[in-house]
């Protein structure tokens, strides 16, 4: 087991009625005057806006709304939100809506405590990060996990690059998860949530030479429990209990619980985000899209791991690891495929041309610059094999 630290400070609220602690929770933070962060209008008409709102007078805090997050967190819109809340003063941020909402509300703290700094050149380390404001969430999506992780992204919508960062300044500080806030969630966004929540943990999973113990059995966990109630969920959306189960998911899979002792490997999400800064896709129909043509490009490099995945998980039942490890390659795809998920770019809606290949390849290495995947090194030349596979 490699040497590790982990860190998971977020205060995490779950259960019915627990949006009506916002205000509390903010106030407990210090917050005197919070931006609240939030995308399109399913959080006005639901009337959960209204709840926290209330919640936040209630304990005495002032607010200024802030809608209008896009499903790819935009570095523009986080821009506008900053210029707003510096002009407001605000000393909190509170995002309520699902990963898109709380990386904007992550990216206005930061924003918003550091005024004379381009938003962009500190997401692309240009400019340290040392200092932001506090943010809060209240979740309505299980999905990106960033309500506990230390990560969040923006989409660069001039250059057409879509860039994550990680910082201990991006965990909340608190997080509200409501199962029954997801019940309205429409089903195509609540698979790719599915979706996510598994390729979270799964980039965790696929490191060679990882020593198999704990780690490993609460990921293997965490997937089963997913395979079991992410489709169920899609069917029966207002089942609370189920729903909570895969609301802890989206949680637990992006806290870095999951590679203790290992550390993680990002690749996919590497290639997912060219996808969906160039086509817009859904964050999570990107990564499942490109997920079996990466798979089937380097298992026999991890082969152990993706056998063992493959009996822990889906039950496979095969002596051989190589045969075991393609089987549950394929009960990955079919099982992504089955929520409703794309499994090839064609299905995702993009149908990319030898140019746009090479233009993929070269955003998801950063122009050649890095190497991808702890399984094998991926230049961008590999790296565009595997999307014309996944054409």
């Amino acid at each position: 087991m490699q040497n590790f630290e982990f860190y998971a400070p977020t205060r995490v609220i779950f259960g019915k009625d627990t949006q009506k602690e916002a205000g509390r929770l903010a106030k407990a933070e210090g917050a005197s005057r919070a931006a609240v962060v939030y995308g399109g209008g399913s959080v006005e008409r639901s009337g959960l806006l209204k709840e926290v709102c209330d919640s936040l007078s209630e304990a005495g805090v002032e607010y200024v709304l802030m809608g209008g997050a896009k499903p790819n967190p935009s570095l523009e819109h986080a821009r506008e939100c900053v210029l707003a809340a510096v002009e407001a003063g605000v000393d909190f941020v509170l995002a309520v809506g699902g990963g898109s909402a709380i990386d904007t509300a992550k990216a206005v703290a930061h924003g918003t405590a550091n005024p004379d700094k381009d938003l962009w050149d500190i997401w692309c380390k240009e400019v340290p990060l040392e200092k932001s404001l506090p943010v809060g969430a209240v979740l309505t999506i299980p999905a990106a996990g960033s309500e506990m992780s230390d990560s969040a992204v923006l989409t660069n919508e001039e250059t057409g690059k879509k860039r994550g960062i990680n910082t201990e300044f991006n965990r909340c500080r608190f997080a509200v998860l409501n199962p029954a806030l997801a019940a309205s969630v429409p089903r195509y966004y609540l698979a790719a949530g599915v979706a996510d929540i598994m390729m979270h943990t799964m980039e965790r999973y696929f490191i060679p030479g990882t020593f198999e113990g704990l780690t490993d059995e609460i990921a293997e966990g965490l997937l089963r429990t997913m395979v079991k109630y992410g489709p169920y969920v899609l069917d029966h959306p207002d089942d609370a209990d189920a729903m909570g189960e895969v609301m802890w998911c989206s949680s637990l899979s992006h806290n870095n619980l999951t590679e203790c002792g290992r550390g993680k490997d990002f690749a996919v999400h590497k290639l997912g985000h060219a996808l969906s800064a160039r086509y817009g896709a859904v964050h999570g129909a990107s990564l499942t899209a490109v997920w079996g043509s990466f798979a089937k490009a380097l298992y026999k490099d991890a082969a152990p791991r993706f056998s063992r995945y493959a009996r822990k998980v889906f039950g496979v039942d095969a002596a051989n690891d190589e045969a075991a490890a393609l089987a549950g390659i394929e009960r990955t795809v079919d099982f992504f495929r089955s929520i409703g998920m794309p499994v090839s770019l064609a299905e995702l809606g993009a149908r990319p041309d030898a140019e746009e290949l090479t233009a993929l390849a070269m955003d998801a290495t950063f122009g050649d610059s890095i190497k991808l995947s702890r399984i094998r090194p991926l230049g961008a030349a590999e790296v565009r094999e595997i999307f014309e596979a996944a054409r």
